[in-house]
């Protein structure tokens, strides 16, 4: 299955080209940015820092500048994972990410679908379980971010 996904048109032409490859990079780099400049302020906000943004306004253009940033990068992730799929169901660092990337997107189902966040947008008093999600959010998408990072070093 590995080999049928390095071998579709997407994966040779990123292959074969380096231009194509640099800009699906770059394309994902910029994902990722767009996703953790957008969540962690919002965490931030959430866990009781910067308390004159208000929620109502600040919460919704947050998360759905997230949610765009976060379709960019699993797609151009994918497309990037299947140049050599088999490289990196091996690495440690990519299997921590993915891992972390999980328990990620668990959280923000946790969030969204928690009263207490729908709550805080409308009231403002963010209660000590969402400060909590908000808290392990921000750990976790830092720990998404390094280890990418690390998975160019193993």
């Amino acid at each position: 299955m590995l080999a049928a996904l390095a071998s579709w048109p997407g994966a040779v032409w990123l292959q074969e080209s380096g231009t194509a490859y640099l800009v699906v990079n770059a394309a994902h780099i910029l994902g990722i940015g767009l996703v953790l400049g957008a969540i962690l302020p919002l965490d931030l906000r959430l866990m009781g820092l910067f308390r004159q943004a208000p929620l109502a306004i600040l919460a919704p253009f947050l998360s759905r500048a997230a949610a765009v940033g976060l379709a960019v990068a699993l797609l151009t992730g994918l497309w990037l994972f299947s140049v050599r799929p088999d490289h990196y169901v091996e690495n440690t660092a990519f299997l921590a990410k993915m891992a972390m990337l999980a328990f990620a997107l668990v959280n923000i189902g946790l969030q969204h679908a928690h009263g207490g966040y729908r709550r805080a947008l409308v009231s403002g008093v963010v209660p000590w379980t969402v400060r909590l999600v908000a808290a392990a959010s921000a750990c976790l998408w830092l720990g998404v971010l390094l280890a990418g990072r690390w998975i160019g070093f193993l």
